[in-house]
């Protein structure tokens, strides 16, 4: 039987990584802050998030390993599943920080950003199926729609605070 931790932190790194810092990068974007603040802004975000979900995945794993034994386990056998998560959403992150690092026009990047976005939540979608047996086109456009939702909120919020 395959262990579905590798997979759960992979999709979870993944994803979160490619909502929150698209997200993130949206809303600093129409709040109308310069280039280099994204970027700065969304590597930040990108190591910061990247290794607090890595280290919440190997505490949360380890304390169910021990909950589920009821007795002490070696921290290091749920090493695996934080390092899964830390390294998925490092890459990950870097896809809608891509554009901002290659065009000068915010405007251009900030589309190009979400455009990318939505095609690797799209891509994450289908993996997802593949992986799981199920209906792969569900699975995309399931992904991509409630990926979608939290890109508005981001917009949104950018666009609320930047007339504040």
């Amino acid at each position: 039987m395959r262990d579905p931790s590798f997979i759960r932190n992979f999709i979870f790194g993944v994803e979160d990584s490619l909502v929150s810092t698209v997200g993130l990068l949206s809303g600093v974007a129409v709040a109308g802050v310069a280039a280099e603040t994204i970027v700065l802004t969304g590597i930040i975000l990108i190591f910061v998030e990247a290794f607090s979900m890595g280290v919440g995945s190997l505490l949360s794993d380890h304390s169910a390993r021990e909950y589920g034994s009821q007795h002490e386990v070696p921290l290091a056998k749920s090493m695996s599943g934080g390092l899964i998560m830390f390294v998925s959403y490092v890459l990950a992150g870097f896809i809608p920080i891509a554009s901002y690092l290659i065009f000068n026009s915010v405007s251009l990047a900030f589309r190009i950003s979400i455009t990318l976005s939505l095609l690797a939540l799209f891509a994450l979608g289908l993996l997802i199926g593949q992986v799981s047996g199920t209906h792969r086109l569900k699975e995309a456009f399931q992904t991509i729609v409630l990926g979608g939702l939290a890109i508005g909120l981001g917009v949104f919020v950018g666009q609320i605070t930047s007339a504040l």
